[in-house]
């Protein structure tokens, strides 16, 4: 029995394990994020609807075609034709129906449904693709915040070591009499105050990969490894923008303002559907039908099912009307008039589309200034911070410094290093975000 749980618990730990942790580059979450959404499926769905109603548009210019049978049994007190008296008769009848109709004319209705239809088809397809869109940029998103509290962690966890390491030699230098009691417990504060950080740090990247499980719709992952280029791979050279090229590259390419673009389109189809009620509908139509009874004679001989129903009973129709509104009380002209508030209101939308797009590219165009700028200074407050730090130690090691001016000028190189590591994905970030309001994120872009 014992060989048995034992084989069982191996067998079942490393399924556990490797549900648990997974190694997950950025590409496999956007993947992940885009096959799972459910935003994006029911868009999808909703978007698979569009072909049909396109196809039915364009069938409204062919004619109908319907066909009808119908039979009877009567039993009763029945007039009798031939004999011209009544009776009480049990008698059977058969007929058949081929019926069709066009639409000659309706005021360009049908043209303008079509227009319609094609318009929101394409309307369904721009806003598919800025859902998938925001799903990518979201997905990248916490996915460069996971790599970066992993950052963040490892500088508090190697400050960490380096406060216990300088705790031991404080400790040793205090009981050989060579430094005073109070750098003790300097030092024990400066560790206690690292040991918060790092925690502080391991919940922060907790939260981060929780949210971006949470975004990728996965019950199968627990926990995520990533898997991103170094710091010193990222490619970090700033390019020189324009910011009326990005405003307009943006009005060119966002998927939501051509969208936009599309539903006024819709609108003014709607508008012109409504006018051409107020003209008149010419409908042309064709029909042959056909019938049997059993009580049909002539010259008193009963004929047969097939000379009636394919011959003697046979009745064609061939016809036009025409249908002129004279007086609607007035629904006609409130339907009119709430097309055109809809259209109106589609318009205004779309310049409110407008300006909100040049608004966050211009403060997309400044955020990326602003870090190009941050990447340099971070960089230059690193390389002063180590050398303050570097010189502070071997000023404290000669006794010419004390450990809270050494504590300081850590406490200063530690916050550089994090600072230069926000800067670093910032920038990465902002690239990525700057691309996002351009419209041009169909592809997220390699590191």
């Amino acid at each position: 029995m014992r060989k048995l749980y034992l084989i069982i618990f191996l067998l079942i730990v490393p399924v556990i394990l490797q549900a648990q942790s997974r190694t997950i580059t950025l590409e496999e979450a956007i993947q992940i994020a885009l096959e799972n959404n459910y935003q994006l499926k029911q868009a999808e769905n909703n978007r698979s609807l569009a072909d049909p109603r396109v196809r039915s548009a364009q069938a409204d210019f062919l004619p109908n075609l319907s066909a009808g049978l119908s039979g009877n049994r009567n039993v009763g007190r029945q007039f009798i034709q031939e004999d011209l008296s009544f009776d009480d008769r049990t008698t059977y009848s058969l007929g058949g129906s081929i019926n069709s109709s066009v639409t000659v004319f309706n005021g360009f209705s049908n043209i303008a449904n079509l227009r319609r239809a094609e318009a929101d088809r394409s309307s369904d397809e721009l806003q598919l693709q800025r859902l998938r869109e925001n799903i990518m940029f979201n997905t990248a998103s916490r996915y460069l915040q996971v790599v970066l509290n992993e950052e963040l962690l490892k500088i508090a966890q190697s400050t960490l070591l380096a406060s216990e390491s300088q705790l031991e030699q404080v400790m040793a230098q205090v009981e050989v009499g060579a430094r005073p009691i109070v750098d003790l417990y300097n030092q024990e504060s400066a560790v206690a105050s690292d040991e918060l950080t790092v925690i502080q740090r391991e919940n922060a990247l907790d939260v981060s990969k929780a949210q971006l499980i949470r975004i990728m719709q996965d019950d199968s992952i627990s926990d995520i490894e990533t898997s991103m280029p170094t710091v010193e791979e990222l490619s970090l050279v700033p390019v020189d923008l324009d910011l009326y090229d990005l405003i307009q590259a943006a009005l060119t390419r966002r998927s939501d303002f051509r969208a936009q673009e599309y539903d006024i389109e819709s609108n003014r189809q709607n508008y012109r559907i409504a006018r051409a009620q107020f003209l008149p509908t010419v409908n042309a139509s064709a029909g042959i039908s056909a019938r049997y009874s059993d009580q049909f004679s002539f010259m008193g001989e009963s004929v047969p099912f097939a000379d009636q129903f394919f011959d003697q009973n046979v009745t064609r129709n061939l016809g036009f009307n025409i249908q002129i509104p004279i007086f609607t009380r007035w629904n006609t002209r409130t339907t009119v008039q709430a097309a055109h508030v809809q259209l109106r209101n589609s318009e205004l939308q779309l310049d409110n589309v407008r300006f909100q797009i040049s608004e966050e590219v211009r403060q997309a165009y400044s955020d990326y200034q602003s870090i190009v700028k941050e990447l340099e200074s971070t960089e230059k407050a690193l390389r002063a911070a180590e050398r303050a730090y570097e010189t502070e130690q071997q000023r404290y090691e000669v006794g010419s410094s004390t450990l809270i001016e050494l504590n300081l000028a850590n406490a200063n190189y530690v916050q550089a290093q994090s600072n230069r590591i926000q800067a670093i994905y910032n920038f990465v970030f902002q690239e990525q975000l700057l691309d996002y309001f351009l419209g041009q994120l169909d592809q997220f872009s390699e590191f």
